[in-house]
């Protein structure tokens, strides 16, 4: 069976240092990698707002599964990564105006920090297309 794998670069100077794909497609599967809320000019998006960060890794996130031919209607699990976890109503309230009619299954969880202590929040996707 020939493999048919996709990799899809969101432009986050991160990528080629760390050597990953913002999303990869194999076969019907794709996973989205840690999504950070990081703007297109590199700064951090609504530096101290869950919601506004939760908004902008999702957005990351939708495009880098459209590109693989995916769409939020494929995916099945959602990961949420707070540095906060007493914040978690302001990410499930930016979860829910992308996936409250889609429901994947979902996971909120507290982590110490992340790379840019800005950051409050990661987001990661699983789809299955088809």
């Amino acid at each position: 069976m020939e493999r048919t794998r996709q990799a899809v670069s969101s432009g986050s100077p991160l990528e080629p240092e760390i050597g990953f794909s913002r999303a990869v497609r194999e076969g019907n599967y794709v996973a989205v990698a840690g999504t950070a809320p990081i703007g297109d000019d590199g700064s951090t998006v609504g530096p101290g707002d869950v919601h506004a960060q939760t908004v902008r890794c999702l957005d990351i996130a939708q495009r880098a599964l459209e590109a693989t031919g995916a769409s939020l209607e494929d995916v099945i699990r959602t990961r949420i990564m707070l540095t906060d976890v007493t914040q978690w109503k302001d990410a499930a309230r930016a979860h829910g105006e992308r996936f409250a009619a889609i429901r994947p299954a979902c996971t909120f969880v507290e982590v110490s920090r992340f790379i840019d202590p800005a950051w409050l929040v990661e987001v990661e996707l699983d789809a299955v297309v088809g």
